[in-house]
């Protein structure tokens, strides 16, 4: 069967890179594979026939992993397929979807759906560069209206060069970097539009002459686009676009004309939210007595968000006037209090306006890692932060439950920012979780987060580096290239503005940034008095976290566990676990220990309630793996009494034997005469052979 192959070829950095288009996947409206090594991706595009009645662009991005692209098996003995998508499969989906979304026209009404499907992983190219390719190639050469193409790469910056697109095996060398960074970078020809980064006190002036670099290499590959483009694209559909009817805009624009104003320039949300909603349902009933329908009421009401945004831009572009009353630069009322919860073993509370997060540290022993097994990655992860967004935080009611998409990215992205402050776990030899419940939102509660989880790490005593904050910055842009840069967005300028660029870093450095646009994309200028603004508020908000904390506490709190490690040689591991496990849980049993955990490379943790039964644990353990020699002093009950002496325990698992002629100086008749079952003594090793017997003295004891 022929089906009709047609192969697009290009070398990327190294590596080469195939677009395939054939009969594959037909009745999507296009359908792409690409290869990037011998990473493989499938894209499709599909759109509805039908416009749907509702007041927004209905866009879906999906990124299915597939087990059988990395030759694995994986799920529960009962469920061997893929179920939910893991955390970076959302995470890479969202990627996808932030950079494609702005260049669609939202006017748009039937369903779009852009689906990817990972078929191949070689180990060595991150699939997120060719699933950003492939799916806008094949959004390009379908008939549905796009403004594309658009085009992703990865950077690393190990603190002295520039790497694009580097291979997996080449990050685990360098990375973390020191004034380093890692960062995917997306855009158009000409224009950043999306931006992750997760960088280690990275330098401004450094990420953004990377991405001036990155510019040139997107541009290239979107000229390569363009190629494909012109040779088998297809003709863009005539679709409608939701249009309202030329007198409605002017009844409403000419009701609007004094009311508008008064209503969104205020300071308080609440207040803000209903001089607004008085006016919305004012514009309904004014349209409803000059007898409109139902239909024009809905038409209406997106006029009414259309005149917002235009009030909103005109006023910072040519007065600098925000609806707070805010100076462009400046940022809202900060608080920072730490010891909210006596029982947790750290909390800390971050407000920003009307922005709070209530930061919780539970830290535990290391077997409480989180086991991670995905299509692209098993291990551990002993660091965690879950951000929690419940409808009552925005007034609203609404599902409580499992996290959805955006929870899971605000989670990661503030995640990204402290992972690299945690001290490594032969420092800190704790598993660590933070829990950050948003109590109140109005602007950027993911880097409220970054405040807030900083403070409650230090106020649990987690030896981090340094403190990291975070800020929201936003951008307003006129028609003749104007913008203006605004320094903690909220209400308005966060839902009408045209960027939402948030950066977090501490003093020394940036952290991490997120970035996404509702226009084509930003020039490097741009980025640059972003960031550049944004450092001047992050050392503003490091100030007053400072006055609360202004470093780790010394000690632990007293509900939580105390963990002690202990090296030993692998060959031991046997012994303490003893068989069936009896050793190590007798050892647990007696000493009222919570746990042992032992690596295979021979690390041994030991986690008691408090610091007096770890000792204890680590004691009997120490005892079973000590390598015992003569000369040393040890001390047990007498276990058994044998015709040519006696038996000492003197560890779990460890004894010697005290032979008769050892008891005392003189002659012994029995045994019993010196030594009886029970007794407690302390004795000497005279003899301590290879395969592990031990010999004993009391005569030794009695001649020092």
């Amino acid at each position: 069967m022929n089906l009709n192959r047609k192969q697009f070829k290009t070398e990327v950095f190294g590596r080469p890179l195939t677009l395939e288009v054939s009969d594959l996947a037909g009745q999507a409206n296009a359908a792409v594979i690409g290869r990037y090594g011998e990473t493989a991706v499938l894209v499709t595009v599909v759109m509805g026939n039908e416009d749907r009645p509702i007041d927004y662009f209905p866009l879906t991005v999906d990124y299915e992993e597939r087990f059988y692209a990395a030759g694995k098996i994986l799920g529960s003995r009962f469920v061997r397929r893929e179920g939910r998508p893991s955390e970076n499969a959302v995470l890479s989906g969202r990627l996808v979807d932030r950079t494609i979304r702005p260049l669609f026209d939202h006017r748009l009404r039937r369903d779009a759906q852009v689906a990817i499907t990972i078929l191949e992983l070689d180990g060595e190219n991150d699939p997120d560069f060719v699933s950003l390719i492939t799916a806008s190639t094949a959004l390009a050469i379908s008939d549905i209206p796009w403004n594309g193409p658009v085009t992703g790469v990865s950077i690393l910056h190990d603190g002295q060069k520039l790497t694009f697109n580097p291979t997996i095996p080449e990050l685990e060398k360098v990375w973390p970097a020191e004034k380093g960074f890692l960062s995917f970078v997306a855009g158009t020809k000409d224009r950043i539009n999306m931006i992750e980064l997760e960088g280690v006190d990275a330098d401004e002036t450094s990420v953004v002459a990377a991405y001036a670099e990155a510019q040139k290499e997107i541009s290239k590959l979107s000229e390569w686009q363009n190629k494909i483009v012109k040779e088998i694209g297809k003709p863009k559909a005539s679709v409608h676009l939701a249009e309202p009817e030329a007198s409605l805009v002017k009844m409403v624009t000419e009701f609007l004309a004094d009311k508008l104003e008064p209503a969104v320039y205020v300071k308080h949300k609440q207040e803000m939210a209903a001089k607004m909603s008085a006016v919305r349902e004012g514009l309904k009933g004014h349209l409803a007595a000059a007898g409109l329908d139902e239909k024009a009421l809905e038409a209406a009401d997106r006029l009414f968000e259309t005149a917002v945004d235009e009030l909103v831009h005109e006023k910072i572009l040519k007065e600098e006037k925000r609806p707070d009353g805010r100076r462009l630069d400046e940022v809202r009322d900060l608080h920072a209090e730490v010891g909210l919860l006596k029982r947790t073993h750290g909390s800390a509370l971050f407000v920003r306006g009307n922005t709070q997060a209530l930061a919780v540290t539970t830290i535990a022993p290391p077997g409480s890692e989180q086991l991670i097994e995905s299509m692209d990655f098993s291990g551990k992860k002993r660091f965690m932060l879950h951000y929690n967004f419940p409808p009552y935080s925005t007034g609203e009611v609404g599902r409580l439950g499992n996290p959805g998409r955006r929870e899971i990215g605000h989670g990661a992205l503030a995640e990204k920012a402290v992972r690299n402050l945690i001290p490594k776990q032969e420092e800190f030899p704790y598993t660590i979780r933070v829990v950050s419940e948003i109590l109140s939102s109005n602007g950027s509660s993911s880097m409220a987060t970054v405040c807030g989880t900083c403070l409650s790490l230090m106020d649990a005593g987690v030896p981090i580096k340094k403190a990291a904050a975070g800020i929201a910055m936003g951008m307003m842009t006129g028609k003749n290239g104007e913008y203006k840069v605004l320094t903690d967005i909220q209400g308005p300028e966060d839902h009408y503005g045209d960027m939402d660029f948030k950066v977090a870093g501490t003093a020394d450095g940036v952290r991490a940034i997120q970035m996404d646009v509702k226009i084509d994309g930003l020039t490097t200028d741009m980025l640059r008095d972003g960031l550049a603004q944004a450092k001047k508020a992050r050392l503003e908000i490091l100030k007053v976290m400072h006055k609360a904390l202004a470093e780790p506490r010394k000690d632990l709190s007293q509900y939580a566990p105390r963990v002690l490690v202990m090296k030993v040689n692998p060959e031991k591991i046997g012994e303490i676990i003893g068989p069936g496990g009896k050793v190590i849980n007798g050892i647990i049993e007696r000493t009222g220990a919570l746990t042992i955990d032992i690596e295979q490379t021979g690390e041994v943790y030991i986690a008691g309630a408090t610091k007096e039964k770890a000792e204890a644990a680590y004691q009997e353990v120490e005892s079973i793996v000590k390598e015992y020699k003569i000369g040393d002093i040890v001390e047990g009950p007498i276990v058994k009494i044998l015709e040519f002496g006696a038996i000492v325990q003197f560890g779990p698992n460890r004894d010697g034997m005290i032979h008769v002629s050892e008891l005392k100086h003189g002659f012994v008749k029995k045994v019993e005469d010196v030594v009886k079952m029970g007794d407690f003594v302390r004795a000497k090793i005279i003899k301590a052979d290879p395969d592990g017997r031990i010999g004993l003295s009391l005569k030794a004891m009695a001649d020092r």
